[in-house]
């Protein structure tokens, strides 16, 4: 398999992680069970174990509760800092350890240092979007990450080199979300949203 290939795998995966590593596994493993995606790589086949599957998918449903609580959702996405990002970096390793040593070593790093910044992104998403007193908004946010995993779950083993442009994207498109979100509610309370007002000013 082409070094860019399984490089591309391997981040697309670290993405992945980096939005919930439990319903990636889940996901990953019973995809692969079905045969939906073609034999995982190395260590990975180890997601099609039926306890492992079961394991992922109930603390990936704990997950998903949790996050639509106000007040815990932030908290359960602060503690996942130290959870994600190194995950992610290792799921990059399981994916390329068949590969070139040299090509093991990037893939960790990178794919290390994408989870983090996929983990922290959404955790300013999380943040914001959790200052509203409702489930509502969590629940939408928590059904489009997991359409995005699904999307990208048959997309790597598939396509992936257009998954990972697409992750890369998302990532993109979702830290802007985040400033705009945040940039809305500084003006919001510091009064600036007057000055959108004409009739304010007079």
């Amino acid at each position: 398999m082409s070094p860019m290939i399984t490089l591309a795998e391997s981040l697309g995966l670290a993405y992945m992680s980096g939005i919930s590593l439990y319903a990636t596994v889940a996901l990953l493993g019973f995809a692969s069970r079905v045969g939906w995606v073609g034999p995982l790589p190395g260590v990975l086949g180890g997601f099609v174990n039926p306890i492992v599957i079961g394991v992922a998918t109930l603390l990936a449903v704990i997950e998903f509760v949790a996050t639509l609580i106000p007040g815990v959702a932030s908290l359960w996405e602060t503690a996942h800092t130290f959870i994600r990002p190194p995950a992610a970096a290792v799921l990059a390793v399981a994916t390329a350890w068949h590969g070139d040593p040299s090509l093991v070593i990037v893939a960790g790093l990178l794919g290390g240092g994408l989870g983090l910044a996929t983990q922290v992104t959404k955790l300013g998403l999380r943040v914001a979007v959790d200052a509203s007193p409702e489930p509502v908004t969590n629940g939408l946010v928590n059904t489009a990450e997991l359409g995005v995993l699904a999307t990208l779950s048959y997309m790597i083993w598939h396509h992936p080199i257009a998954a990972l442009v697409l992750a890369v994207l998302l990532l993109v498109l979702t830290a802007m979300l985040v400033r705009m979100v945040w940039r809305a509610f500084r003006n919001f309370f510091t009064g600036h949203w007057r000055s959108f007002f004409p009739a304010e000013r007079r």
